[in-house]
């Protein structure tokens, strides 16, 4: 078993593009790559490659490479999971309504989103890409027929906390929170927030300092 406690967070945070490279050279019918290839897939360093790796034993042969079905299987049971996992949205508005028009099996091939929720009696009972948008009034209800774990957040930041605390009391473990706050929650749950502000901040100083 993988002990995560002791991988970096900047690696945890490769490991999905890892993922995804393997796919995709599955599906172009490759049996083997080499860190040089996946660096330049990635524009990641070998070297980096190499060490993200290696918390995870060996993974790879000197001389050989990576072996592309081993490697996804891999990441299948030790990272990702073989289990295909609930998620529901909380807030249909403009991003929401962005996220649910996107196909998320082209985020995660392992994630069924059940349902989205609001509070605007103008969305509620609407399908959008084939989800429906139920009202807030029911979140806990569905989180509990569901068996729903994860939850995405694009509610309004003012509404941010009291819907993680409702999130959390209904038996969510983890968060994705599109809002531009810190969000108080208890040690059994992850949170993953995305500022897309700060982002977009990152984005025009690193276009500044090259």
């Amino acid at each position: 078993m993988v002990n995560k406690k002791k991988i970096p967070n900047a690696t945890m945070k490769r490991l999905p593009l890892y993922y995804r490279y393997f796919k995709q050279e599955e599906h172009n019918g490759n049996d083997r790559v080499s860190s040089r290839q996946i660096s330049e897939a990635l524009d990641i360093d070998s070297a980096t490659i190499r060490r993200d790796f290696s918390y995870f034993g060996e993974l790879g042969r000197k001389g050989y490479g990576y072996n592309v079905s081993s490697l996804l299987k891999f990441f299948l049971e030790h990272i990702q999971g073989n289990d295909v996992k609930n998620v529901i949205l909380a807030g249909a508005g403009n991003l929401g309504s962005a996220l649910l028009n996107y196909k998320f099996a082209n985020i995660h091939d392992k994630m069924n989103v059940v349902g989205a929720f609001d509070n605007n009696k103008a969305l509620i009972g609407k399908k959008i890409n084939g989800i429906e948008i139920y009202s807030v009034d029911d979140l806990e209800r569905i989180i509990e027929i569901e068996n729903v774990e994860v939850a995405i957040m694009t509610v309004p930041m003012e509404a941010g906390q009291e819907t993680a605390d409702r999130l959390i009391e209904a038996g969510i473990k983890g968060i994705l929170n599109f809002t531009p706050i810190r969000l108080n929650t208890t040690p059994d749950v992850t949170v993953h927030s995305i500022d897309l502000g700060v982002e977009l901040q990152a984005l025009f100083f690193q276009m500044k300092i090259k």
